[in-house]
C-alpha cells in the first residue's frame, strides 16, 4: 500500500485494475497528469508533493493520479517506466507529453501549460456548447475568436469548419481543415474534409451518365463523372465499384483522381466499415500486383 493516502479530490491512487476508467475514460472529459513513483525514490518524495501542490492550485483543471510502481508492475512495463519519477499528461485517451526526473516547479508548470487546454481551446469548448444549443452565430463569433486568441487551437478549428459545411461554405471550411496540424485532431479533420469533398462531388444526370457508361465502359469521364454523383448520393459500394474500375483502366487518369476519390470515402466510412475493408483490399491489389 502506499505509504499516504491522497488528501485531495483532485489526487487519486490508481492501480493495474482501476487505470483504464480512472486515466484512459476520464481523460476524455479531463486531462489526467500521472505521476510513476514508489516508496524508496527519494526524488519522487520531492516531486509528489509538488504535483499534489500544483493539482490543488488548478482545483480541477486536471486530475493527479499517482501510479506506485512497486505495487503496480504491470503499468510500470505497459509504460516502460525505467526510471521514476516520471509523468506522463494523458488526454482524450492519449498521451500528450511526459518528462522523467524530478523537475522544479518551473518546469512542472511548462508541462501543465503543454498538457491543459490553453484559453482558445477553453473559448472552442464554450463555442461547441453554444452551437449545440442551437445558438450558431454567438458560437461562430467565439470560434472565430478562439482562432484569434490561440492560432494553435485546432479545436477551433474544426468546430469552425463544421459549422460552415454545415451552411454550404465548402472552400472556406475546406481551407480551415487543411491547417489543422498532425496530432490528436487530424484524423476528425481528415473525416470532416472527406465529407465534405464527397458532397462536393455534386450531382449528375444518372440516367445519362449511365447509358454513356453502358454505351462506351471506355468512356472515364462518363464513369468518373457517375461515381461523384452516387458518392454524393451516399450510394458508396456503386461508386466505388466504378472508382475501381477508372484506377484498373487508368490509374493516372485525371492525375489520380479515383483513388483519391477512394481514399476520401474510406475516410468518411472509417476504418472497420466492411465497404472500406473490402474496397481497400482490392484497391491495393491493382496497385501493387
Amino acid at each position: 500500500m502506499a505509504d499516504t493516502q491522497p488528501s485531495s479530490q483532485w489526487v487519486i491512487d490508481v492501480t493495474d485494475r482501476d487505470f483504464e476508467a480512472q486515466v484512459i475514460e476520464r481523460s476524455h472529459t479531463l486531462p489526467v497528469v500521472v505521476d510513476f513513483w514508489a516508496p524508496w525514490c527519494g526524488p519522487c518524495r520531492v516531486l509528489g508533493p509538488l504535483l499534489e501542490r500544483l493539482a490543488d492550485d488548478h482545483a480541477g483543471a486536471f486530475m493527479l493520479a499517482k501510479v506506485n510502481t512497486d505495487e503496480n508492475p504491470g503499468l510500470a512495463g505497459a509504460f516502460q517506466v525505467q526510471s521514476i519519477p516520471m509523468v506522463i499528461g494523458v488526454r482524450d485517451g492519449a498521451l500528450a507529453a511526459h518528462f522523467v526526473g524530478a523537475l522544479p516547479e518551473s518546469g512542472v508548470r511548462d508541462f501543465l501549460a503543454r498538457l491543459l487546454p490553453s484559453e482558445g481551446e477553453q473559448m472552442a469548448a464554450q463555442a461547441a456548447e453554444l452551437l449545440a444549443a442551437g445558438q450558431s452565430a454567438e458560437a461562430e463569433a467565439l470560434f472565430r475568436r478562439a482562432l484569434e486568441t490561440d492560432v494553435r487551437a485546432d479545436i477551433a478549428r474544426i468546430g469552425l469548419a463544421s459549422l460552415l459545411s454545415e451552411r454550404g461554405e465548402e472552400a472556406e471550411a475546406l481551407a480551415l481543415l487543411e491547417q489543422v496540424a498532425p496530432g490528436p485532431y487530424r484524423q476528425e479533420a481528415d473525416r470532416l474534409a472527406s465529407a465534405l469533398r464527397v458532397r462536393q462531388s455534386g450531382a449528375g444526370d444518372e440516367a445519362g451518365l449511365r447509358a454513356q457508361v453502358d454505351a462506351d465502359p471506355t468512356n472515364l469521364e462518363a464513369r468518373f463523372t457517375l461515381a461523384q454523383t452516387l458518392a454524393s448520393g451516399a450510394r458508396y459500394e456503386e461508386a466505388l465499384e466504378h472508382y475501381l474500375t477508372i484506377v484498373k483502366r487508368d490509374r493516372a487518369w485525371r492525375d489520380d483522381g479515383a483513388r483519391k476519390a477512394m481514399l476520401d470515402i474510406f475516410d468518411l466510412l472509417g476504418s472497420g466499415h466492411e465497404l472500406t475493408d473490402r474496397y481497400r483490399s482490392e484497391l491495393a491489389a491493382v496497385l501493387f500486383r
